[in-house]
């Protein structure tokens, strides 16, 4: 909850919100996230760790550490949160208003499918028929592309590791992209920073952005609710 509201606190003004997956399933406020996600409206598309919040697939398919945490967000969701949270929709999904764009929580053909390496992305990008695709899943912040037939990826570089960062990135016109925005509540990059970006449909400029938030108390929520304590101290490690 914290890394949430210090990111809607760092973002600029915007048109529409998107939430590319995994609104529960780590934390210990998974009540307060989903409440403020409702709130905030805009473009869901589901998670996996929200098919398994709500039941919708098997938490076998999970590590223990995520399968306990899984089970704990499913044993704490209200009734209202939960019925929501099932509703999610699957992706691809699109916004009538951005046309040439979707939106993945892992890959357009499988949404569980994890696109972490230059070689996975480059069947997504090849086969799909939409110029710029946000996916989420992996947790790592960045974009791979291909253009003229060349596949290549990147991760923004930032100036500083505590501090709230931004790192515009120009797409190109003629090249197809499967950008991560990053993740809000548990980065994967090795930054602890919360992650997300900012798309400007009007210039194709995507700012990657990170924003510090007060950790302690997100690890100190997570211990309080006798979560695996490997939830907490990853944080600090952005792992």
């Amino acid at each position: 909850m914290e890394a949430l509201e210090s990111c809607l606190s760092a973002a600029p003004s915007h048109d529409a919100v998107v939430n590319l997956g995994d609104i529960v399933g780590y934390g210990a406020s998974p009540n307060e996230v989903t409440a403020r996600a409702r709130e905030l409206g805009g473009t869901f598309v589901r998670g996996n760790h929200d098919k398994v919040v709500a039941g919708l697939d098997d938490v076998e398919s999970f590590n223990p550490v995520a399968g306990l945490a899984a089970l704990w967000n499913r044993g704490q969701l209200t009734p209202e949160n939960m019925d929501w949270l099932r509703a999610l929709p699957q992706g691809p999904v699109s916004i009538a208003e951005l046309p040439g764009v979707q939106f993945v929580h892992g890959a357009p053909h499988d949404e569980d499918q994890y696109v972490v390496t230059l070689q996975e992305a480059i069947l997504p990008l090849a086969e799909s028929e939409i110029g710029v695709t946000f996916f989420g899943h992996t947790h790592i912040q960045g974009l791979f592309f291909l253009r003229n037939g060349i596949a290549e990826g990147g991760n923004p570089e930032y100036a500083s590791i505590g501090n709230n960062d931004n790192f515009d990135f120009a797409l190109e016109t003629g090249a197809s992209y499967m950008i991560n925005p990053g993740s809000v509540g548990q980065p994967r990059d090795g930054d602890w920073r919360a992650a997300f970006a900012v798309f400007d449909s009007e210039s194709r400029v995507v700012t990657f952005c990170r924003v510090p938030y007060d950790l302690r108390i997100a690890q100190e929520k997570i211990i309080a609710a006798n979560l695996p304590q490997r939830l907490a101290t990853r944080l600090a490690a952005g792992r």
